[in-house]
């Protein structure tokens, strides 16, 4: 069905609420994203509210350059940013809506592929686009693909996770190498000349968040996207008012990334990951949560804990010392999520 749409550039009249604008729907997104709950007629989707379960909503915007890179593209980085964010609330995901911003002369070519790597994305992770809007603006107003989205998930009933339940003595867990998204995205875009074979980190934490919330003792769970491990660190810090103290030797990180992070002079705590989950457990339970996390995660880690001190972050190195690790002030690497 897809090769109905046969226009090879995104126009303004793509846009405009007529034909063509129908065809694009109908033609080239409604086929990718086909699903019971998707109808492009209607206003609105009516959704179901399961019993025993709270509705918890989130929302997000995504913008990256380059538009692909290794493991992935925006669309299927719209669906993995979505997707995780409701799962470290401890929502199983279920729906998301899809505003969709195209720039004029964008490839009909390349849009096919963010918009089948959104499909994919989406049902692998359990989640359905049920709903949408697309715009169009003048060349040079986006960087060819902007996307908006928002998910629906539902939690169990009693469920309670977040910062206020963070004491001291807690551990700190990761679920795999850290900063593979941010170093993969630097690779493509190869303005430092830059070639290799890493590849984004990104897809759904949803499978780690259920094996995590199955231990008692969970306390707060987060995805670190923008600012990267570090910037969770601080998070954590500045809520509780407690140190969070590090283990250097602890932290997963690829060789790869090592690699480029030296090359380039970039530390990989502060790189986004798309994949990955850090949480925070009772300290008699860290051993258990760990193991249940590693059936799903191999390279899960415990990586830390907090601590009746001072709110900051402190990282023992593999040489024995104590380092400081700074909140992030700027970005090193922009338009990454």
């Amino acid at each position: 069905m897809h090769l109905r749409f046969r226009d090879s550039h995104i126009s303004l009249a793509h846009g405009n609420g007529g034909r063509l604008m129908r065809e694009l729907i109908e033609e080239l997104f409604a086929p990718a994203l086909k699903n019971p709950h998707l109808d492009t007629r209607a206003d609105a989707v009516a959704l179901p509210i399961e019993a025993n379960r709270e509705l918890l909503v989130t929302t997000d915007g995504f913008t990256v350059q380059p538009l692909e890179f290794p493991g992935g593209n925006i669309g299927s980085l719209a669906v993995h940013g979505t997707v995780n964010d409701l799962a470290v609330s401890g929502a199983e995901p279920r729906f998301m809506t899809l505003s969709i911003f195209l720039e004029e002369g964008l490839e009909i070519v390349r849009l096919r592929r963010v918009i089948a790597a959104l499909a994919d994305a989406a049902r692998d992770s359990g989640i359905a686009v049920v709903a949408g809007d697309t715009k169009v603006v003048g060349r040079g107003d986006c960087d060819g693909i902007y996307l908006a989205a928002t998910g629906i998930g539902f939690r169990p009933r009693g469920v309670r996770l977040g910062l206020d339940h963070v004491r001291a003595g807690d551990r700190l867990l990761v679920s795999g190498p850290i900063g593979e998204h941010g170093a993969a995205v630097l690779l493509a875009r190869q303005e430092f000349g830059l070639r290799g074979d890493l590849k984004s980190d990104a897809a759904s934490v949803w499978p780690q968040a259920r094996a995590l919330m199955a231990v008692a003792g969970l306390r707060f769970m987060r995805d670190p996207t923008r600012g990267g491990l570090a910037t969770v660190a601080h998070e954590l810090a500045r809520a509780t008012q407690l140190s969070v103290h590090l283990s250097e030797q602890a932290i997963p990180i690829s060789d790869p990334v090592l690699s480029v992070c030296e090359l380039l002079g970039f530390d990989p705590l502060y790189l986004a990951c798309e994949g990955r989950l850090v949480a925070v457990v009772a300290a008699e339970a860290a051993e258990g949560a760990l193991g249940a996390l590693r059936e799903v995660a191999p390279e899960a880690m415990l990586i830390g804990e907090m601590r009746q001190a001072p709110p900051q972050v402190v990282l023992a190195t593999a040489f024995g010392g104590l380092r400081a690790l700074d909140e992030l002030e700027d970005d090193p690497l922009p338009r990454i999520c």
